[in-house]
This record gives structure tokens, sequence and C-alpha cells, in this order.
């Protein structure tokens, strides 16, 4: 049986240490990003919204929006959202006469303020009976079976669980992820994880900001919390909790959980990460995640 996390779990964390620290999941604890997003998501979109006629570009508009640029690792629907709004605008799309839907109840929907996960969409469609939301579940229902059904015994990166191990003996910590929690415990679980978080909070729970908010007002410092991610949304939930970010680079997770065991963490104990040595890690960070598509230049 899955656990079931709420917000009253984040809400009354106990704050048994000094210092809390928050981390991603995929991308940045496992391995998980390109399988789900080139085997279901995107696969999933293509099939879902029979734009098979341009494949080659609905394909490389994802992986730019989902693994490639500012926009890795946000929410399902944002992603798709900004992914059509991109496609629509290239000459290559326009040419084919292919229609890209503009998903306006999804904008309606992802403008509402609720969490963005399947819960509140399945509450959306109860109310409103609308069509086009219902489409959008069932295309999301169908990317949840997929990677259950495709996203198997993926161990997480070297130096993950050294530096877990060393997080928990100082730190409070919890999973800060925008994935549905079913999957994230599951991952979890598999790889015997679970003993480490306090807390598990998925996309059900609300936006990466919104968790870091719950789990430590009035419990911490605002320097002794730490975000870990390999993604920009990591990073602005950090900062909107004016809180520190350590990246985990793309392409380099391994080396980045190694200098994270070695070093940072150490820096972030003693009071010595923010100022010139967090400034360095991000810049480096912000170098691999352009903000504007290759054909777009």
């Amino acid at each position: 049986m899955v656990r079931t996390y709420a917000k009253d779990d984040l809400i009354n964390l106990t704050a048994r240490h000094s210092s809390f620290v928050g981390v991603d999941s995929d991308g940045c604890v496992f391995d998980t990003m390109e399988i789900k997003q080139k085997t279901c998501f995107h696969t999933l979109i293509i099939s879902h919204w029979k734009l098979e006629p341009v494949e080659k570009y609905i394909r490389e508009t994802a992986e730019f929006v989902n693994l490639y640029s500012k926009w890795r690792g946000t929410n399902r629907f944002i992603a798709l959202d900004k992914m059509f709004d991109l496609l629509r605008e290239r000459k290559e799309i326009i040419d084919s006469g292919v229609r890209i839907p503009k998903l306006k109840s999804m904008k309606k929907f992802m403008a509402s303020g609720v969490a963005l996960g399947n819960p509140e969409l399945e509450k959306n469609i109860r109310e409103t009976g609308d069509s086009e939301l219902k489409s959008i579940l069932k295309w999301s229902n169908n990317i949840n079976k997929c990677i259950k059904q495709t996203v198997k015994n993926i161990p997480p990166f070297k130096w993950v669980r050294e530096s877990f191990d060393k997080i928990v003996k100082n730190s409070d910590m919890i999973c800060v992820s925008q994935t549905p929690t079913e999957a994230l415990v599951r991952e979890w679980k598999e790889n015997n994880l679970m003993k480490y978080p306090c807390v598990i909070a998925g996309q059900e729970l609300g936006t990466k900001t919104e968790h870091i908010a719950l789990a430590t007002k009035d419990k911490y410092n605002p320097d002794k919390i730490l975000m870990i991610g390999d993604a920009p949304g990591d990073m602005k939930a950090a900062t909107e909790n004016n809180a520190h970010f350590y990246p985990i680079n793309p392409a380099h997770e391994t080396a980045s959980w190694e200098r994270f065991y070695k070093e940072a963490y150490d820096k972030f104990l003693s009071g010595t990460y923010g100022g010139k040595y967090e400034e360095t890690l991000i810049a480096e960070f912000e170098l691999l995640l352009p903000d504007k598509p290759a054909w777009g230049k």
C-alpha cells in the first residue's frame, strides 16, 4: 500500500536538528528524467494528440522544454503548455498545417491556484464536466501507467547514499518534488531510501516553494535551509524561501553529488556555503540550461 502524505505532515514536521535539507527526486536522486520523458511523456503526447506527422519536431521541442532548458523539471501541465506554445511558433509546424492544441481550459486550471496534480484536475472535471480537461486527465493517467510499467530498477546516482547518511545525522530531510507521490514512494522504497526523508512531498501537496515553506516555517533560520535539485524550479523554490540552493548539474550528476558529500554540505553546516561559493556553483548550473531553443536563434 502506498504511503499517503498530506500537507499536515509538512506543517507538523518536528525539527530534530537545527538545519533542513530538501531534495528533489527525478534527475537529482535518480537518473530517471530521460527515460520518463522520452519513453512516456513525449511518446504519449504524440499519440494522444495525433501529432505523428510532425513527430520529429514534437520530440525536439519536448526534449528542450523538459530536459535541456530552464523549464527542466517543471510540473507536467506547465511543461505541456510551454511546449505547445513553442510549437505553434515553429516554422516547420506552421508549414506542416498540423494544428497544435491551445489548451484554454488547462491554462485556466493552471491559473486557479490549486495544486497542479491529477486529484485537483479530477475535482475540476467533476465540477465543470470540461471535455478538454477530461482529455488531459486521460493523458496524465496514461503517463503514470507508462512510468509504472517502464521505469524500474533505476538506482540512485553514486554518492547519493553516502550524502543521505551524512545529511540525516545533521539535518532534517524531506523529498521535494513535482512527481506524483505514488511514483516517488515506489522509487524510493524500491531503492531502500524511505528511511531517510521525514516526508515525501509530491505534486499533490503543492509547489516546491510551498513544500519548503510549510515544512520550515518558524523552525529554522533561513541560512540553515538548503534545497538540492537539478532544475531551475528547485532553485526558485529555495530563493522564494530565502534558502540556499545546491545544484545537481545535468549530465554531471555523480560529480555534483561527490562535491556535495566531500565539500559543499560541510560548508553549509559551518555557515560558509553562501556568498561567492554558492554563486559560483549556481552560475555554472545556469549555463547548462538556456531559455532559448537552438532552432529559434
